[in-house]
């Protein structure tokens, strides 16, 4: 529109071009292929991927204490607990594997102390859960 309100030569024409570009753009973004696939242009059905399962406690557990085994059989002192992030029960099974491991480490080498960790770490863990597992304070 103009200063005394009569609207100007071609300005019904400007605004119709305008919002003929702004129509065709909104349009031609809808359109493009994104790349993605689905069942209305391949006729396959897309599924999610599952999603990540959680792990079990006493897995959870096993590896902690395998880890901390190790660090024990490799530097021949035991640290404290808490500072390994183990509870009570955990340090428990840590060091009845860690005098399980000295002891297979002289009979049958490194190598096998290693194994017996792994198996005895699960085991461990396994019955404690089994049988109750931690108790609602940290230190059990």
């Amino acid at each position: 529109m103009g200063t005394g309100g009569v609207p100007r030569p071609g300005s019904a024409v400007l605004g119709l071009w305008s919002g003929l570009v702004l129509l065709t753009g909104g349009l031609a973004t809808g359109c493009v292929n994104s790349g993605s696939t689905d069942a209305s242009s391949t006729g396959r059905t897309v599924s999610a991927p599952a999603p990540p399962r959680a792990t079990p406690p006493e897995e959870l557990c096993a590896r902690a204490v395998a880890y901390w085994s190790r660090k024990v059989l490799d530097s021949g002192t035991y640290g404290d607990y808490q500072s390994m992030g183990l509870s009570n029960g955990q340090y428990e099974i840590l060091r009845t594997v860690v005098d399980a491991a000295r002891a297979e480490t002289k009979r049958q080498g490194a190598r096998a102390a290693d194994e017996l960790i792994d198996r005895r770490a699960r085991r461990g863990c396994a019955d404690w859960y089994r049988l109750g597992g931690p108790s609602k304070g940290p230190w059990q």
